[in-house]
Order: C-alpha cells, then structure tokens, then sequence
C-alpha cells in the first residue's frame, strides 16, 4: 500500500510540472532572461560620428571633446558654408590614430564616408531589484549597466555607472511576456531604458 501511493504521489508530480512551463511563474531569473534577451538590450548603441565642416551646433559636443582628447580626432576653425549655422565652424578630421581605432569598432561590411555610426557599447543587466505583480500584469525593477565594445566604447561609456528601469510584464496563455512596443498599460522596454536613470 505504501508502495502505491508514493508511486502515485510521484506520477501525480511529474503531471504537474510537465504542464507547468518554466513562463509559467515570474521569477527573478525569467524577467532577467527575458529582458536581457529583448532586441533594445542586444542592440548595439551607435555613435555618428561626423567629419568634415561642422557647425558650433554639433562642435564642440562632450563626446567629441573625448575622442579629441583622445587624440582620435582635431578641429580647426572654417568659414561656415552659407547653409550651415550657427558660426562659427569647424573643420573636423579623423588623425592617424582615430582612423585605427575608428576602423577596429566598424563593422567589416560598413563603408566609409563623412558621416560613420559606430558601434560603441550595448547594454547589460545588472540585476532585478523586485517584482510588483497585480493579477496577470508585473512591473519589474532592474538595474543595468553600459558595457563598451571597443576602446571608443570605453572612452565615452563608463561600465561602472548603474541605471534604474522600470520595464512591464504581461501573463500570456503561454506565460509571462515582457511587454514591448506600444504598451496598454505598464511601461515597455523602450521607454524603461530611455527613461532611465543613473544611481547616484
């Protein structure tokens, strides 16, 4: 008699977890997943990098007094074309080292030109901070970090800043899904990372 029902207890056990699915519970590991699997996350952020005459509008910009400290670029004042303001502009070019280090982010298939998006970093999750779960809708808290993918990368993103987001989840018939797009309610992954903030 013992026998059988720890038999049964044991079929009854296996029924239950084969018609569970790992979406089905909203766990911290599966909202660390799933956002580290969306397409903002694994997208590389680019930075357009522009050379040739540039207005005072676009020169001198933080990222580009970094990659001139850096010695990868140097500018030198020009007359402004008659279609480009405000003066004063400037003349910018890639130096010796910026071309090596420009080339070594580019992607092999990218031609070149004035204007260059190069790939500098993508981001990471850190951790998830907490879950706020309401019936079939969740709001997760998640820390995330830049982490450059060249030197360029590295000068202008810093892998040791953190930022707080803020990214909703929906329970689906086949388990949770995080929401992306235009969201009915909650927030999706596009506005948490646009919106987010650094930890002081």
């Amino acid at each position: 008699m013992p026998r059988i029902r720890i038999r049964f207890t044991i079929t009854l056990a296996a029924l239950l977890l084969t018609s569970c699915s790992p979406r089905d519970f909203l766990t911290r590991r599966l909202a660390t997943d799933l956002i580290s699997a969306s397409s903002e996350l694994r997208t590389p952020q680019r930075f357009v990098l522009q050379t040739g005459i540039l207005s005072s509008k676009d020169y001198p910009s933080p990222e580009y007094l970094v990659l001139q400290h850096h010695g990868w670029i140097s500018a030198n004042s020009a007359p402004c074309p008659r279609d480009l303001t405000p003066p004063p502009c400037w003349d910018l070019l890639l130096t010796p080292s910026g071309v090596d280090a420009v080339r070594a982010a580019m992607p092999p298939d990218q031609s070149g030109g004035s204007l260059l998006a190069v790939p500098v970093a993508r981001r990471e999750v850190v951790a998830v901070d907490g879950i706020v779960k309401q019936g079939n809708s969740a709001d997760v808290d998640f820390t995330w970090r830049w982490v450059p993918l060249n030197e360029i990368g590295a000068a202008l993103y810093s892998g040791d800043v953190h930022y707080k987001s803020v990214v909703g989840f929906h329970n689906y018939d086949d388990g949770w899904r995080m929401i992306e797009g235009v969201p009915r309610s909650g927030q999706s992954i596009d506005d948490a990372l646009k919106s987010a903030e650094p930890i002081p």
